[in-house]
């Protein structure tokens, strides 16, 4: 996937995984470490991030929208979250945390549903203006596990409700990219406790910054 040149002086690091992984916790234990040691840190979500981002989000999650009409959405979420949030924070320096980027696209839309996965990147590109993540942590666990997690949550969206099947394919989809992009993305066993988790987190980072 193509990148665009960067001239920004921030730290884009990106969360994946599949459902129930702990991204959310992660993200919140790793800003709290990063304040503090004085790093300015802005964190997003996909979709969502702004006004914009949070509508479609509700559309997405809790609406009914077709195969297509979902990857687009997507991507409309995706394309104003780097432009009004992202972009902004890593000019002023600042270490951005997304929870979910382009390569969930990849594992839900193009594994998961089917669709091609070449268009899928070339939308992703368009979205995003060739921005890429300096690191993506892809927090893994087993399917079931995740769904156990998740299925003890009061929150639960459309996409918890999804099939086994389907969300093995999601799973198998992240796996792979983790194999086709090792400079990039790392991977993390997220089926240990928090704290083994936000440590192995909390090495690697470091080398980062």
């Amino acid at each position: 996937m193509a990148q665009a040149e960067r001239k920004d002086s921030g730290l884009f690091i990106t969360f994946e995984g599949p459902e129930g992984a702990g991204k959310t916790t992660q993200i919140t234990l790793l800003e709290q470490r990063l304040a503090t040691q004085g790093r300015t840190v802005t964190r997003t979500r996909e979709p969502g991030g702004d006004s914009v981002g949070e509508r479609v989000r509700e559309l997405l999650l809790n609406g009914s929208p077709g195969v297509e009409a979902e990857l687009l959405l997507f991507a409309a979420a995706r394309a104003q979250n780097v432009q009004t949030v992202v972009r902004p924070a890593l000019e002023a320096g600042h270490v951005v945390l997304c929870d979910r980027f382009i390569d969930s696209t990849v594992a839900y839309q193009g594994f998961a549903r089917g669709l091609n996965r070449d268009f899928i990147n070339r939308i992703n590109v368009f979205a995003t203006g060739g921005l890429m993540p300096d690191r993506t942590y892809l927090l893994d666990l087993p399917v079931a596990d995740g769904l156990l997690r998740r299925h003890q949550d009061t929150e639960q969206n459309r996409l918890d409700r999804e099939s086994l099947s389907f969300h093995e394919k999601v799973r198998d989809g992240f796996l792979s990219l983790v194999q086709d992009n090792t400079q990039r993305i790392i991977l993390i066993d997220a089926s240990r406790s928090v704290d083994a988790v936000s440590r192995d987190l909390w090495e690697s980072i470091q080398q980062l910054l």
